[in-house]
């Protein structure tokens, strides 16, 4: 029964809707925005089976002017709001333009003053690398999550790794959190660059290949001096990734090392297919996306022993200690040197990656937010 005082409901029965920060759709396709994207193509596909079975949760992109369509979607539509951009936009223009709405924010990040919101914080690297950021990246984030930890309504994250650390951290209950994985399916579907290897130089099976930003906890530094250590004739390292001096603390060359910078997808997946192996040497990961990408090409993984590498990668990985180059060179050296290694790990690493996939956690998502907005609940306008 709605109890009514003075004429007006004091409960009322609104319809739910959700607002996704579209920021990513503005932003340079890094792990972060690899995973809202698909993310959010596998939780329209989920809404909108929802909706032609009569239970719909009407939602939208939200997203800054100058952003990237994402193509593909059946039931959201993206919608382009404000005049701002970067953290300007997100935190005076979207909170304005999603006001009533739940907004879901999968990039660590979202706007200070709306009520209703879930927050995706993809690791607590801020607080327990501090050295891999610039003062003033770590000193926002840190201020956004503290106050953003308390008042969302839920917080997700990426690893049960990261669960632990964003309680550590940031002090968020372990009733508030959620974990929604990252996948890897989307590599499976893509087609490679059939002249990427020939227009890059490289040969297949004759290189060793990294993939990741220039921050410290990457411990590309730490990969460089383990190829120094391989015997010759050795194979070159190549890397692909970008930089940002305004995020990254260390952005800096490192000697014998082939640079890519950026990819795009299609040679990603020919780098992964043509490379001896992929090494994942980071001190600190809150969840390690390269090596389930990895893993799906077809590709043998070296991996760190550390934060939620195990976790990801479980036996379909060769675990090395970071901070040893030697430790990192000799299990490069046995995958260089036994092809029946390699394919074992190839074989090991298809599957391991079926355990994870986006159509799964779209169903993890959807169930967080039929949690905290029931179909047809009663709310306060």
């Amino acid at each position: 029964m709605t109890l009514v005082m003075g004429g007006t409901s004091a409960a009322t029965a609104h319809p739910r809707r959700l607002v996704v920060n579209g920021r990513f759709l503005s932003q340079r396709v890094t792990g972060v925005q690899r995973y809202a994207r698909e993310l959010v193509r596998a939780l329209d596909a989920r809404l909108a089976a929802r909706a032609a079975a009569g239970d719909p949760w009407p939602a939208e992109i939200h997203a800054p002017p100058g952003s990237e369509p994402l193509p593909g979607l059946r039931h959201m539509v993206v919608r382009t709001v404000g005049r701002r951009s970067g953290h300007a936009w997100e935190q005076l223009d979207l909170p304005r333009s999603a006001a009533g709405a739940i907004l879901l924010n999968l990039g660590n990040t979202g706007p200070l003053l709306h009520p209703r919101q879930l927050l995706c914080i993809h690791d607590a690297g801020v607080y327990t690398v501090p050295e891999s950021y610039s003062p003033a990246f770590r000193g926002w984030y840190r201020l956004l999550w503290a106050v953003l930890g308390r008042r969302a309504l839920r917080v997700l994250t990426v690893s049960g790794f990261s669960a632990g650390e964003l309680g550590r951290h940031v002090g968020i209950p372990a009733d508030r959190l959620a974990v929604v994985p990252n996948a890897a399916d989307h590599v499976a579907a893509l087609d490679p660059a059939p002249d990427a290897l020939h227009r890059l130089g490289l040969e297949p099976g004759g290189y060793v290949f990294a993939l990741g930003s220039r921050a410290k906890a990457k411990n590309l530094a730490g990969l460089a001096a383990a190829m120094a250590l391989l015997p010759d004739p050795k194979p070159p390292l190549v890397t692909a990734g970008g930089r940002n001096e305004r995020i990254f603390a260390d952005a800096g060359g490192l000697a014998g090392v082939r640079e890519l910078g950026p990819v795009d997808d299609a040679t990603l997946k020919s780098l992964y297919q043509g490379a001896i192996c992929l090494v994942f040497p980071s001190f600190y990961e809150g969840f390690g996306l390269p090596p389930l990408e990895a893993m799906i090409a077809g590709c043998p993984v070296v991996a760190s022993r550390a934060a939620s590498m195990p976790e990801v990668c479980g036996d379909a990985a060769l675990y090395v200690d970071p901070h040893d180059p030697a430790d990192i060179a000799a299990a490069i050296a046995r995958l260089v040197g036994d092809p029946t290694l390699r394919a074992d790990f190839v074989d090991r690493g298809r599957r391991r990656a079926t355990r994870f996939g986006w159509d799964i956690s779209a169903e993890r998502l959807l169930a967080v937010l039929d949690a905290v907005e029931p179909r047809g609940a009663a709310r306060t306008a």
